[in-house]
């Protein structure tokens, strides 16, 4: 049996969590404590079930393009890192997926076919809460969501 946890490393993202048939969703952790504690937590309980754990991290470029400042990517990329380090210290599988592939992967178009980011954004939300509607998504975990239905898929669990 396997836990998937998939992290949009966004400071505005989130990570969702699917294990023995349930899933649920979380907004990113404040500090880098809590996100550590946070991955442990899911390691400790999948452990005492018996179960593994891999970890699903949205694989960020460094593109600063319109509407997205040169700041906001280096703080992307740093939450990026942290948690690739984290993972890899906590002997998890990891395993790197590229927004545009689990994008394509579950039909969803792409942002630039919407006419803002907004658009995009609560596409991607409401595509969520069709796939889980039994969760509370907002838009700090709909990707995080999208990725886990694409590892899901993937995985053919």
């Amino acid at each position: 049996m396997k836990t998937i946890v998939a992290i949009d490393p966004g400071v505005t993202g989130g990570i969702a969590v699917w294990g023995y048939g349930k899933s649920e969703c979380h907004p990113m952790p404040e500090t880098e404590g809590d996100r550590v504690d946070f991955i442990k937590s899911v390691k400790a309980a999948a452990s005492m079930e018996g179960s593994e754990v891999v970890c699903v991290l949205e694989k960020v470029g460094g593109y600063a393009g319109k509407g997205q400042p040169g700041s906001a990517m280096f703080v992307f990329g740093e939450n990026f890192g942290f948690f690739k380090g984290v993972i890899q210290a906590l002997e998890i599988r990891l395993e790197l997926v590229r927004p545009q592939e689990w994008q394509k992967g579950l039909g969803l178009g792409t942002a630039s076919a919407c006419a803002s980011k907004t658009e995009w954004k609560n596409k991607l939300k409401a595509e969520a809460q069709r796939r889980f509607p039994h969760l509370n998504v907002t838009l700090k975990t709909a990707d995080a969501l999208l990725i886990l239905e694409h590892s899901i898929s993937a995985a053919g669990v």
